[in-house]
């Protein structure tokens, strides 16, 4: 790995965005520009461009694995053509909320829940997002209840202010290598980082 290497990122959401930008802190990474317009479409509809571009700039894509069976047929369907060396493909599974919880003692402590309400292997929570939202209906602190869970009687699928929350969390209290101890899809995430070396 180069320190202060400059990498360009995409990525789903905000929280994604807080993720990358906290495990590139703790890895010597340096953030380029970053695209995200909302979701895993705008993703695979661009990561043609995004290989090619790696030829000039090292790139990382980040992608939830959702309900597709394994990273290897994802990774399959979004890249049938060669990927260049310079392009990092990255799968969270399932998604990254899966990430987040997998500090259990500080999520448990920002939530206020008992840490064993957590898993300890989040990769296999089957919906994470889903997991967390439920999580936080038992949250002691009602400003994170009403900022992660959807309203009563809101067709919303989070709360209102989900994605700041989270954000939050993993800016002030997420450590990369506490949690992937608890997520192998983070490790590898972390040992591509570590073994990146652009051409």
């Amino acid at each position: 790995m180069s320190e202060n290497l400059i990498i360009n990122l995409a990525f789903e959401d905000a929280v994604h965005e807080a993720v990358l930008k906290k495990i590139f802190s703790q890895f010597n990474f340096s953030v380029g520009k970053c695209f995200s317009q909302g979701g895993a479409g705008y993703l695979k509809t661009k990561i043609q461009g995004f290989n090619h571009a790696a030829r000039v700039m090292p790139f990382l894509v980040l992608a939830d694995l959702d309900k597709i069976e394994c990273a290897p047929i994802l990774i399959k369907e979004w890249l049938p053509f060669p990927r260049h060396p310079n392009l990092l493909f990255r799968v969270a599974v399932r998604e990254v909320e899966s990430w987040i919880l997998a500090h259990r003692n500080a999520f448990s402590k920002y939530l206020g829940i008992n840490k064993n309400k957590i898993p300890v292997r989040v990769d296999d929570i089957i919906d994470p997002k889903q997991f967390l939202i439920n999580l936080a209906r038992r949250s002691r602190y009602k400003e994170l209840r009403e900022a992660i869970v959807p309203r009563s009687g809101s067709s919303a699928q989070q709360g209102p202010d989900y994605n700041g929350a989270l954000i939050t969390y993993v800016n002030d209290h997420w450590d990369v290598e506490t949690a992937a101890l608890n997520s192998p899809s983070l490790q590898k995430m972390i040992n591509a980082l570590v073994s990146y070396n652009p051409i």
